[in-house]
């Protein structure tokens, strides 16, 4: 069943154009503004068609009729740990070891394939859009949209918060300021650089030690590798992140969680928050380094 969306035009849009209501209350994009327009039956008031250059009186009922979609993603059943779910959104806690979407080195066994799969067993189907993905590394929330509006309005917004482990002491809190690039473009590997674009990292100490830290981190941006490239920026990788220099004599992989996801619903306008306790192995590294 197709997705629909109504808004009422409230008094201070009367006698405004349908595009400008559009844009004010529902915050549609040009481009989910051109997709309407071109589904059948997309924009409508009163179930007849309505055009973006109409105007409307206040009190009227716009009716937005997203398109179906259809995934090309392979459903293969995997186990997903899914902590909400309604129309337009999908949250999972994501394992680490999991990558999100399928690649040449990754067939069948990711988080695209999962949703596909527990999708199409309630007869749905969505594209899968993961807003502000995970590396295969890192583990925690992962926000789905499950439609293209969704996806739209959260793109960007999202306020996440990580639990990590740098090696080495931190204590108090502190902001990591560097521009991250992609010295080789035929790789994923980062680096910080004057040539890069902006990022910025705030931390705070949670649990200071010799070998390493429990710090809670907020990014201000949102760039690839972020946490992992600042944290080795200052000579502390995360415990595990061999691609950064990080030793893996306590944890096998990056020692990063995404534990909180704060958001604003793209429909209803509610604030919402997500979220997922540290997954044993950091819990094992914090008791065996840091005490219980």
């Amino acid at each position: 069943m197709r997705r629909t969306l109504q808004y009422v035009v409230p008094p201070e849009y009367d006698g405004r154009k349908v595009l400008q209501v559009l844009r004010g209350i529902a915050g549609l994009s040009s481009r989910m503004m051109i997709t309407l327009k071109n589904t059948p039956g997309g924009i409508t008031r009163g179930g007849e068609l309505i055009r973006t250059i109409d105007r409307v009186r206040a009190g009227d009922v716009i009716t937005l009729t997203l398109p179906n979609e259809t995934s090309e993603i392979e459903p293969i059943p995997i186990p997903l740990d899914i902590l909400y779910e309604d129309a337009d959104l999908l949250v999972t806690d994501k394992p680490a070891g999991l990558a999100m979407h399928p690649t040449h080195n990754h067939q069948g066994d990711t988080l695209a394939n999962g949703v596909a799969a527990y999708l199409a067993e309630k007869g749905e189907s969505a594209v899968f859009r993961a807003v502000g993905r995970l590396d295969k590394c890192t583990s925690g929330v992962v926000i789905c949209a499950k439609n293209a509006f969704a996806a739209a309005a959260l793109g960007g917004k999202l306020r996440k918060t990580y639990l990590a482990l740098p090696g080495g002491y931190f204590e108090g809190s502190g902001t990591i300021d560097k521009r991250i690039y992609r010295p080789d473009p035929m790789k994923t590997l980062r680096a910080v650089g004057r040539e890069g674009e902006e990022a910025v990292t705030d931390w705070q100490s949670l649990r200071p030690g010799r070998v390493c830290s429990l710090v809670r981190v907020l990014p201000r941006t949102g760039r690839t590798h972020q946490i992992r490239v600042h944290f080795a920026s200052l000579g502390a990788p995360l415990l595990g992140d061999e691609m950064y220099g990080g030793s893996r004599e306590h944890i096998s992989r990056a020692a990063l969680h995404c534990e909180e996801v704060r958001l604003t619903h793209p429909v209803t306008g509610v604030e919402m928050q997500f979220s997922a306790p540290m997954p044993e192995d950091m819990r094992s590294v914090v008791r065996a380094l840091l005490g219980e």
